[in-house]
């Protein structure tokens, strides 16, 4: 039975009380509104674990448009609902106070990969993610804990982050999860209208074409995209594009 904890403190005595049994614990950390890219990190806990915590938390700290975190998807109970399915053993859904207590008067930066890419157009929104990511792994207290390669510039930093604070939770990059269309999974792409939905894969085949980068740029202006940033670091080709309001990032093995 999936058992959902509102409270820290309530979690974290239960989890006193894995331990004490030698438990392993496997967790996946999310914003919700849950797709088949959240739930194939759910299954590798599942399976290299004894029990596996989701957690479920929009965090605002990590948006730099207050309209951007207003319109982010949530839907808790259909959630729940999933996970129970996959026969999740517990998801933390904490509140804001409860998160959050100092009232983000602590934070967690980084100086180099955090102000490229996603970090240069976002500004302060991987101190929040960083911040966040740590509180979790702190209240988890987990083996291991299961990161998608979609957000790959999110996954360096936090297996850096932990890395440097010596903390003891494994952290598990999981390749990225696609469409049949080729459209990287996300929770934003449910915001996307069926005109926009059809033209997004084109983003994906964008990035994996031998083109140039200022080539792949007028392509995708010229379908009607809004090209953020497209860069390619470490053999890794890495896009950011606007549909609309809605904002996608990839990134593809060169």
């Amino acid at each position: 039975m999936t058992r959902v904890f509102e409270k820290v403190a309530d979690w974290q005595r239960a989890r006193r009380e894995q331990q004490a049994r030698g438990t392993t614990l496997g967790f996946v950390p999310t914003m919700g509104a849950l797709h088949e890219g959240h739930l194939s990190l759910v299954r590798r806990s599942l399976k290299e674990n004894d029990a596996t915590l989701v957690s479920i938390f929009v965090n605002p700290t990590q948006f730099d448009d207050r309209d951007d975190f207003e319109k982010y998807p949530t839907r808790l109970e259909q959630d729940v609902a999933l996970l129970r399915d996959e026969e999740v053993d517990a998801v933390l859904a904490p509140s804001y106070d409860d998160l959050y207590r100092d009232r983000y008067r602590y934070k967690v930066s980084e100086n180099e990969f955090s102000r490229i890419l996603c970090g240069a157009s976002r500004p302060g929104h991987f101190d929040g993610v960083l911040t966040v990511v740590l509180k979790l792994l702190n209240i988890a207290a987990a083996d291991r804990a299961y990161f998608g390669e979609k957000d790959y510039q999110q996954l360096q930093l936090i297996k850096g982050m932990a890395e440097a604070f010596f903390m003891p939770t494994e952290i598990v990059a999981c390749p990225t999860v696609r469409e049949e269309d080729g459209l990287a999974m996300s929770s934003r792409n449910l915001r996307l209208s069926p005109e926009q939905r059809a033209l997004a894969p084109r983003f994906a085949e964008a990035l994996r074409s031998p083109s140039s980068l200022p080539e792949i740029r007028k392509e995708l202006e010229s379908l009607g995209f809004r090209v953020d940033y497209l860069e390619e670091i470490a053999n890794r080709r890495f896009g950011a594009v606007y549909l609309g309001e809605v904002r996608l990032i990839d990134n593809v093995v060169i």
